[in-house]
């Protein structure tokens, strides 16, 4: 692996303007650039469709750093997935559905960002009942295997906006990235 496309879903509002997506972004790529050659989108600034078919088909992993709204992406960031996963390009048909993805040598991690504290997930008796933070993020997971994409470990902070800890965030990313990327 060499090439990494990173991509930021954020989408603003009031109450979440996205410093800390930002944030994590930056430092994700600033890191990453050390060892790999890195492209960047950043949803909410535009982007121009046929550009963003070059940088997927560019990249050996894409990393989707997001904030998670309403237990999925923001509604701009799939907008960006709806116009760029292009049929043809991305996938195409197959008697078994689902499986007729078209980027099977590339790879794909989640960055999230969350206000839901860490603990409700995998414990019996909270919000997810018992579910880990992969299984909340199943759907999302689907999407990148209908298009044959392979999962690399997921990297999330939790209590975003109730109890930020952006500097234990930042260790922590740093310490996902060793792991995940070598680095």
């Amino acid at each position: 692996m060499k090439n990494i496309l990173i991509i930021n879903g954020h989408e603003a509002y009031p109450h979440a303007r996205g410093q800390l997506n930002h944030t994590i972004f930056t430092a994700m790529a600033d890191k990453l650039s050390e060892k790999y050659e890195v492209k960047k989108t950043v949803v909410a600034d535009g982007y121009q469709i046929p550009e963003e078919h070059e940088k997927f088909k560019w990249a050996d992993a894409v990393i989707y750093q997001t904030p998670v709204y309403w237990f999925s992406v923001p509604a701009l960031f799939k907008k960006y997935i709806d116009e760029i996963y292009e049929y043809g390009l991305f996938y195409q048909g197959s008697e078994d559905y689902g499986r007729g993805g078209l980027f099977t040598d590339k790879k794909y991690m989640f960055s999230t960002t969350w206000n839901a504290p860490k603990d409700v997930f995998s414990k019996a008796g909270t919000f997810f009942e018992g579910k880990s933070l992969d299984e909340a993020l199943f759907h999302l997971h689907k999407m990148q295997e209908f298009i044959g994409m392979k999962p690399l470990k997921t990297f999330s902070v939790h209590d975003v906006i109730s109890n930020p800890q952006v500097d234990q965030y930042l260790a922590d990313l740093d310490a996902h990235l060793k792991e995940v990327f070598s680095i």
